[in-house]
């Protein structure tokens, strides 16, 4: 059984490679909720209302979704919980949740991931991260359209969406529960060009083969 997790910023492609993946390797891929996520839509309206409630409402559908993928054969996870503090930390600093939410986020997360701790398997195989830079994040949110993401729609998302991409180097460094690997999202344009796929797809697989995972 491998599980594989993926992580990266909005727009970094981390849905359409899961699915190159699992194709690839013959997986189960697990999709984080987010056409059909009530809240997401709230918080783009009003991050200081809707930013603990959307933070909670991510844990709840990774922490299913982690669980069933530890318990179940090999998958590919397009977003994990491994990921999800961070984004409520950013959003904490930048004063859209107040310390009695942040208290209560951080014991609930703690309480799932000892949880985690006691299944058959523990942790993923092996954590793929998504490295981009803002010009290739804005573009590939541009092309997917969602209304709420656009910075024409919303001119405050610029420094939101850089804060962001500053808060991932630092959690890459300091991920832990397993081995990891980068790739290049602005060198590799896996989700156009077939050649790059390849490449791409290919420095995975040599990973989980030096691993002795396939």
């Amino acid at each position: 059984m491998t599980v594989l997790v993926l992580s990266g910023a909005i727009g970094a492609g981390k849905s359409s490679l899961t699915g190159l993946i699992a194709k690839r390797l013959g997986t189960e891929a697990f999709y984080e909720s987010v056409d059909d996520n009530p809240v997401l839509p709230l918080f783009y309206e009003d991050p200081n209302k809707y930013a603990f409630l959307l933070q909670i409402y991510f844990l709840n559908t990774r922490f299913h979704s982690i669980k069933r993928a530890l318990a179940a054969d090999n998958n590919v996870l397009d977003r994990s919980i491994y990921e999800d503090a961070l984004f409520f930390q950013m959003n904490a600093d930048m004063g859209r949740a107040n310390q009695t939410e942040v208290k209560i986020y951080k014991d609930l997360l703690a309480n799932m991931m000892e949880e985690i701790k006691g299944m058959p398997k523990k942790n993923p195989d092996l954590l793929i991260h998504i490295d981009v830079s803002y010009e290739t994040m804005l573009k590939r949110i541009t092309k997917r359209g969602r209304s709420y993401e656009q910075v024409t729609t919303d001119p405050s998302l610029v420094k939101y969406y850089h804060t962001l991409l500053d808060y991932y180097e630092p959690w890459y460094e300091n991920y832990n529960y397993s081995p990891k690997i980068r790739i290049d999202g602005d060198k590799y344009d896996f989700v156009e060009n077939e050649q790059d796929r390849v490449i791409v797809l290919d420095q995975i697989e040599a990973k989980l083969r030096e691993m002795g995972k396939i």
